[in-house]
């Protein structure tokens, strides 16, 4: 598994262009001054209640990769093209992280739902 530095400093190969869905994801286990460092400018109105609400352990990726990996799925299944393609996006960032033999998965079709079932049949989460 990278390490958040790792991440953090190659963080180009990991942001989702548009709204970078990742980056506002990874957002729960950075400090403020990490935030900086990839480009993410907290309001000042946060920044005296902000807090690292994740710590970087494989356990909370995956749970996060869970929520994504669902969430994507809904939008594939109702053909939802900008928001699915933005979630295989995401998926595959997270799978780069882990480096657990999904990270060079690259097949996008049917609104990326080749991703999110090997995803999930990888870690054995049901996708209804």
């Amino acid at each position: 598994m990278k390490t958040l530095n790792e991440v953090l400093n190659d963080y180009k190969n990991y942001e989702v262009q548009l709204d970078d869905r990742f980056g506002r994801r990874l957002l729960s286990f950075l400090t403020l001054e990490q935030c900086k460092q990839i480009g993410f400018e907290i309001k000042e109105e946060f920044k005296n209640d902000w807090k690292v609400e994740k710590e970087w352990t494989r356990e909370n990726i995956l749970e996060q990769l869970k929520q994504d990996v669902e969430f994507g799925w809904e939008k594939a299944c109702g053909e939802r093209g900008k928001s699915s393609s933005l979630m295989y996006e995401v998926v595959r960032s997270w799978n780069k992280v882990l480096e657990e033999g999904l990270e060079e998965f690259d097949e996008y079709d049917s609104y990326g739902k080749p991703l999110f079932e090997e995803t999930a049949r990888k870690y054995k989460w049901e996708l209804n």
